[in-house]
């Protein structure tokens, strides 16, 4: 196996500069990066993490912390983490706190201990629900990095990324008014979520900007513990709207599925849109059509603020680190067929 010595030697450059080069150091040009890169993945070179946490005080390991793995959502950001955290050379530690609060009390207090160098974090439902950062705050006092996604508050201060939920939802309702559609519903199960707020005020707006009227009527709130079929299913024959748009894609593929049963056809007389992961779009006929969240890119940018971030600390940079940076991924809609 090659070592960083064999790789100086042979690009003859030092020992250091090969070293910075593969954690791309700013002090090192990018010139140099790319000849170094290049030879050591010839060469197919493989750091010895051990020894290189014990030498720089470094772990090379990025904590996640994630409200639900088997949400799809999340589970396409966390590939978009793992794909760029290998790029960076870093491993990743994962914790599912299952939407609990004390949970994601306890992941940050194991990760405050020396075990990784940043955090990347989407709070839980109930965090949200309770109003209650105070463990984020403390964990921010810390020296660690800390990147939050999706589920993010004004609160905290640190560097940030999310999606507009509020323009996706406001410019789907423009997008369907210039269908000719005249009575759009909006079916949500995400309301004591910021994200699931955002995208209803983003239709409260639309409606009232587009249509010159908001009818309170027009969104369904489905409670945890009731039945989404038999609430979707109330809605549409009490409401008969032309259109609906759907917070989560569960609900959207629900209301196809519903629309067909009631002989409403899809996309003549109804028009669907869900918010959420294309794969489950297509467990319905029509194909649903979808906002899609970009969650690898998301999980790739989230990765890309942290090591910026954690770049600054280690390196020295003159870097303001009381400044911090919200990005915004946009959001796409894919054409399926219900639209």
């Amino acid at each position: 196996m090659i070592t960083l010595k064999q790789l100086a030697k042979e690009l003859k450059v030092s020992i250091s500069t090969v070293s910075k080069a593969l954690r791309d150091s700013p002090e090192i040009s990018s010139e140099t990066i790319e000849k170094v890169k290049f030879l050591a993945n010839k060469y197919d070179y493989r750091p010895n993490k051990i020894a290189l946490s014990l030498k720089s005080n470094r772990t090379l390991t990025i904590g996640v912390i994630i409200p639900d793995i088997l949400n799809r959502f999340y589970s396409k950001v966390l590939n978009g983490i793992h794909d760029s955290a290998d790029k960076h050379g870093y491993d990743v530690i994962t914790i599912n706190t299952k939407e609990s609060l004390l949970k994601e009390i306890d992941s940050l207090r194991i990760l405050s201990t020396g075990t990784v160098d940043g955090v990347i974090i989407a709070m839980s439902e109930e965090t949200l629900n309770k109003n209650d950062y105070s463990h984020i705050k403390e964990f921010t006092m810390k020296e660690t990095p800390i990147v939050m996604f999706d589920r993010v508050t004004d609160k905290i201060n640190c560097d940030k990324v999310i999606i507009d939920d509020f323009d996706a939802i406001y410019n789907e309702v423009k997008s369907l008014k210039d269908l000719g559609r005249k009575k759009i519903g909006f079916i949500t199960t995400i309301n004591d979520l910021n994200v699931g707020k955002y995208r209803a005020n983003g239709f409260r707006k639309a409606t009232f900007d587009f249509y010159g009227k908001f009818n309170k009527n027009l969104i369904l709130r489905i409670p945890k513990n009731h039945d989404k079929h038999i609430e979707i299913e109330k809605f549409i024959k009490k409401n008969k709207p032309d259109a609906l748009i759907s917070a989560d894609i569960i609900c959207g593929v629900i209301s196809i599925n519903i629309a067909r049963n009631l002989n409403i056809e899809v996309p003549k007389e109804l028009s669907v849109v869900g918010f959420g992961d294309k794969t489950i779009s297509e467990y319905s006929s029509p194909k649903l059509t979808t906002i899609y969240q970009h969650g690898t890119e998301i999980g790739n940018r989230s990765v890309e603020l942290l090591v910026d971030r954690m770049n600054s600390k280690w390196f020295g940079l003159n870097k303001n680190l009381n400044s911090y940076s919200t990005d915004i991924i946009p959001t796409l809609t894919i054409g399926g067929e219900s639209k």
